[in-house]
């Protein structure tokens, strides 16, 4: 089960903290205008996660992935190379196989994802 308290000031490998993780039952729609299931706001190096209420835990988990390595990707000065061109569809498709590769979401999962896709260091 994932306790979304557990993800809240945790120092991900990209030198980039969640600083919180929180649930809203209002719409978010995003920079296009779609409905979107999570927005994350980047303050310095600090993200804060703004989440649809009501996900089961397979999509809180993929949505957590997604959220976080797209986050990460750009805010990233310099971002892995191998990210540079990922567009939204990309970043789905990494969450999910992060799903497959090591189950649900966690504080540890997250920096395996980042650490795959070539973040490293603080």
């Amino acid at each position: 089960m994932i306790d979304p308290a557990a993800f809240n000031n945790h120092r991900l490998p990209s030198g980039f903290v969640v600083a919180a993780v929180e649930f809203t039952r209002e719409p978010i729609v995003d920079a296009l205008g779609r409905e979107a299931l999570a927005q994350t706001r980047v303050t310095g190096h600090e993200f804060h996660l703004l989440i649809r209420h009501g996900l089961n835990e397979e999509e809180l988990s993929v949505t957590l992935y997604h959220e976080i390595l797209e986050a990460a990707t750009v805010a990233s000065w310099q971002p892995p190379s191998n990210l540079m061109e990922f567009n939204e569809g990309d970043f789905e498709r990494a969450a999910k196989a992060a799903q497959a590769r090591w189950g649900l979401a966690s504080p540890e999962n997250l920096n395996r994802l980042l650490q795959f896709h070539g973040f490293h260091g603080e």
